[in-house]
């Protein structure tokens, strides 16, 4: 890589050269760690916010500060629930952490710890293990998803509309529903990945495919499993090789993990594509569903949504994938493998979706957590 090539509007995703950091081109705003109760807001992540969410800036704000403490809190109720946890997520009504418990005695526990409770009848292990059972069955395509919904206190599996009269559909569901407590919603569209064929001037390639990088990590950076297969090379915005696929899943996961060499290397910063200055990357901890998350990626750049469910099932025309998180974020073409941030959190790699961002779409990730943890990976923070 030409050092001379350090500035380029459109590069994507989170790997730059490591002269953007010394030549003092991350943003002033940004390097500047802000209190540690105070949310990582610029003014173009609050306009995003506004943008893709409907809030005013003032919503957004105190939005962002209610998920941070919500996070915070969330393994601390966790454990005060204990076996009697149910699930969790994050009431934008109302601005706390909910948690649902199915024995009434850990209420006041909970409650202690600043969380909202509510009662339900069956707890996170029992309805993870429902799921479980309908992971093993095998899935036709008009069967879109299913996850662990603590709120209804079912496992709910959603079903595109132009299919849920397919003999093969409603024997899944059937066999769904003898698993356990099962809820049936219909979806739109089935869920496809967000690779691209290659096109001129974006960020990093393989092959004839073009997606997104996900997130810094020290000796490379996390993609999309889909995007490459182990010992594939990869090559930058400018056609230089930046290294190879170290490591690669999918189906059943869609993680991988690229070396980067040849005059390439990495900085913990999400790009903001001129909607929000580029994002500094401090942690991993998991926002809650119900937080906020936005996603930056090469085709569409930046948007927002919500966290709309955990451990999903995720049945791609290529198989099905597990423990991805659900959003109401858009994303097409090109995304995949792209961040997913809550504040300055790393949340995950873009894996598909369906919809866009023009008629708008829900887009699963991949947990960052999950592919650190695979690899046995560090990720790269300022």
């Amino acid at each position: 890589m030409r050092r001379t090539t350090v500035i380029r509007t459109g590069l994507s995703a989170i790997l730059l050269l490591g002269t953007w950091a010394t030549a003092g081109l991350v943003p002033a705003a940004a390097a500047v760690p802000e209190p540690t109760t105070a949310p990582q807001a610029s003014a173009g992540l609050l306009t995003a916010m506004q943008r893709d969410l409907g809030l005013t800036q003032s919503q957004a704000t105190a939005r962002l500060r209610a998920e941070k403490t919500a996070t915070a809190l969330e393994g601390e109720a966790r454990r005060a629930a204990g076996a009697a946890y149910g699930g969790s997520w994050f009431d934008a009504g109302t601005g706390k952490l909910t948690v649902a418990v199915n024995a009434a005695r850990k209420a006041d526990d909970v409650r202690a710890t600043g969380a909202a409770v509510r009662i339900v009848s069956h707890s996170a292990k029992e309805l993870d293990a429902v799921k479980k059972r309908i992971d093993a069955l095998s899935a036709p395509t008009g069967v879109s998803s299913w996850h662990v919904n603590p709120k209804a206190g079912r496992v709910v599996l959603n079903i595109v509309a132009s299919a849920q009269d397919d003999n093969d559909v409603q024997d899944f569901v059937e066999q769904a529903r003898k698993a356990g407590p099962v809820k049936v919603e219909e979806t739109s569209q089935a869920p496809t990945t967000f690779a691209a064929g290659t096109v001129g001037g974006d960020p990093y390639y393989t092959g004839n495919v073009r997606c997104s990088i996900g997130f810094s990590v020290h000796g490379g950076f996390v993609t999309a499993g889909h995007c490459g297969q182990a010992g594939a090379s990869v090559r930058g915005w400018d056609n230089s090789a930046i290294g190879n696929f170290q490591g690669s899943s999918f189906p059943d996961n869609d993680y991988a993990w690229v070396s980067v060499g040849n005059g390439w290397w990495t900085v913990p910063v999400v790009l903001g594509w001129g909607t929000v200055p580029d994002q500094l990357v401090r942690g991993s901890a998991e926002a809650p569903i119900g937080a906020s998350v936005c996603r930056s990626g090469s085709t569409t750049h930046w948007h927002c949504g919500r966290v709309l469910a955990k451990n999903e099932t995720v049945n791609y025309s290529q198989g099905a994938v597990h423990q991805m998180t659900k959003t109401s974020v858009c994303a097409e073409g090109g995304d995949s493998g792209g961040s997913f941030i809550s504040g300055d959190q790393a949340q995950g790699v873009t894996s598909g979706g369906w919809g866009n961002c023009s008629s708008g779409g829900e887009t699963w990730h991949q947990p960052i957590n999950e592919i650190l943890g695979r690899y046995g990976l560090r990720l790269h923070t300022a």
